[in-house]
């Protein structure tokens, strides 16, 4: 018995009782006069795909509810491929409570054998239809929950799209900006946030990645999915719109207080998945090397180029024939033959070693990101239909930072991520929460970088393709997104053998060197008292709280929604991809 008052207005009076009374009213089996049947599960399907619809002459004799609907749907597809027909009235049968026991197998035969003619010449609206009956009799847990899901979009789309033409703006035009009303949503739920939410990307992308699983569905799912993302009257597409006005609102309105920049100019965009890539400027170790190389061909990298900041005979054995790795040994004679000295900080070679490889890239990927040998991209998505999201005037694409949670065990790969506390939505508190001793020391609770790393679409000309950033005649490029839903996790201490052994050159030439005008209540100055002062117990007692991974960090991460916890084996990766174990 439920507890729930009913509402002063109901939509439906009579409630769900009344809901299925209405639904199962119309379920009624088509019946069948004598001598009647559908063709057979074995009919020779080739035979009928050569045949077209015709309109049965007019037939005074009463018509069985079989025939009449066989009519209705000729009616409808005259001078069409047979088989059109064919999957229609299989559909109006299995609407109903029962049908002929072979009415579903013949329907997933038909799909089975069939699709390719039935998505090139099959109306939308029959797509919808097929979809819907997949979720009601597909044979298998993908074919259902695909074909529900995707049915139920469809409805819900049919539902607010129709009321929609009640407020006079026809479907390609988005709302204005300052015509939000401020009331709740029903249910109690939160607003879409339009400029950075990731509902729409995470919806088609689960639904595109459930298709996959079923070679029956999927071309189905997949045409309807491509269809949807492109079509110019969707709520889709005029949430784009909106976002990218809200885009350009925020950086007019920042501009006189924030970051100046530039826009930079984006050529059409294909209507396809784009292909990405990653570049790298590295001296680490062959398994170092190696876990970053398999981990991203594995998760779907185009191509990766490894540039090695000195000679290694190991790693060029492993990948100098790789036909996704194009390898650059960044000797003596590289230098020369760029025309410049070899810089003497590790930034300004990286940068122009990533720089070279988005001009190299062009014909080779859509997207191109910089990220370093201890930087892995975790997704739960496949980062190409997150980019494929990405509006088509930006430039860039911005994927925030992950760290990882210390491994007791030296050398062991880290199984938990740790996010930022800065991000939006997280409470003011959750710094000192998480990190009672030392959180108001580490912006962000991070060691590392909170800015994340950064995609470039190839092909833009002179764009330079920096350690964070992207920029453009000594200016940063302002059209860069936000990817939601996927992070640049990174192992910038992965146990504690590696945090020690990096703290000096940290200290002296990376992220943790001090500079003039830096705060004094700062990571740099933290790390340099606690050795001068404490020693290593000190620095241990800071790595334990910040860094380690233990039931408590997890717990206090997990309750301010920080703690990230991906499919993450790039060891796996490197069997996978290379054939070979180089961890043990």
């Amino acid at each position: 018995m439920s507890s729930q008052k009913s509402p002063p207005n109901p939509a439906y009076p009579t409630g769900l009782a009344g809901i299925l009374k209405q639904m199962n009213a119309r379920r009624t089996p088509l019946s069948f006069a004598k001598g009647e049947a559908l063709p057979p599960l074995d009919c020779d399907l080739d035979k009928l795909a050569k045949t077209r619809v015709e309109l049965p002459e007019d037939d005074t004799r009463k018509l069985s509810e079989h025939a009449r609907k066989s009519r209705d749907i000729a009616r409808e597809l005259t001078g069409q491929n047979a088989l059109l027909h064919l999957n229609a009235l299989l559909i109006a049968h299995l609407r109903k409570r029962s049908q002929p026991a072979h009415t579903a197998d013949l329907f997933l035969r038909l799909w089975t054998e069939q699709s390719d003619l039935l998505l090139r010449e099959m109306d939308l609206r029959w797509k919808v239809s097929s979809l819907t009956t997949f979720g009601d009799h597909g044979r298998t847990p993908a074919q259902r929950s695909t074909g529900l899901a995707l049915s139920t979009l469809f409805g819900a789309m049919k539902l607010y799209e129709s009321e929609r033409l009640y407020s006079s703006r026809e479907a390609v035009r988005p709302f204005t900006l300052d015509g939000r009303a401020s009331g709740p949503l029903p249910l109690e739920m939160n607003a879409y946030t339009l400029a950075d939410g990731g509902l729409d990307v995470n919806m088609i992308g689960r639904l595109w990645e459930e298709a996959e699983a079923d070679a029956v569905i999927k071309p189905l799912a997949q045409d309807m999915l491509h269809r949807l993302i492109d079509d110019p009257r969707t709520v889709f597409r005029r949430l784009h719109r909106m976002r990218v006005r809200k885009q350009r609102r925020n950086e007019q309105n920042a501009a006189s207080t924030a970051e100046t920049g530039v826009t930079v100019p984006v050529p059409a965009v294909p209507a396809k998945t784009p292909t990405w890539g990653l570049v790298c400027t590295t001296n680490a170790p062959l398994l170092d090397v190696a876990r970053f190389v398999a981990h991203h061909l594995d998760i779907g990298a185009h191509h990766i180029h490894l540039y090695l900041d000195a000679p290694d005979p190991d790693v060029t054995g492993l990948l100098q024939n790789h036909p996704q790795v194009t390898l650059t040994v960044c000797d003596d004679a590289y230098w020369k033959g760029m025309g410049k000295n070899r810089p003497d900080a590790h930034q300004l070679r990286q940068t122009f070693n990533a720089t070279r490889a988005l001009r190299l890239a062009r014909d080779q990927v859509d997207w191109l990101g910089h990220i370093d040998t201890d930087e892995f991209i975790l997704s739960p998505k496949k980062l190409s239909t997150l980019l494929k999201a990405v509006p088509d005037d930006m430039a860039g694409a911005r994927l925030y930072p992950a760290e990882a949670l210390a491994s007791p065990v030296a050398g062991e790969m880290p199984r938990h991520f740790k996010l930022r506390t800065t991000g939006d939505g997280v409470s003011a508190s959750a710094a000192t929460d998480i990190y009672p001793t030392f959180g108001s020391y580490l912006r962000g609770g991070f060691l590392s970088h909170l800015a994340g790393k950064v995609f470039a679409r190839t092909g833009l000309g002179e764009i330079r393709l920096a350690i964070h950033r992207l920029r453009l005649k000594g200016e940063d490029v302002l059209n860069t997104a936000t990817v939601e839903g996927a992070y640049v996790g990174h192992l910038h201490a992965p146990d504690w053998d590696s945090f020690l052994t990096k703290l000096e050159f940290r200290q002296s030439k990376g992220s943790y060197r001090v500079k003039s005008d830096d705060a004094l209540k700062n990571v740099g100055h933290l790390l340099q008292f606690l050795h001068d002062e404490e020693g290593e117990d000190g620095l241990r007692h800071f790595f334990t709280e910040m860094c380690e991974d233990s039931a408590d960090l997890r717990a206090r991460l997990k309750k301010h929604k920080l703690l990230l916890v991906p499919k993450f084996d790039p060891d796996a990766a490197i069997e996978n991809v290379f054939g070979v174990s180089l961890s043990g």
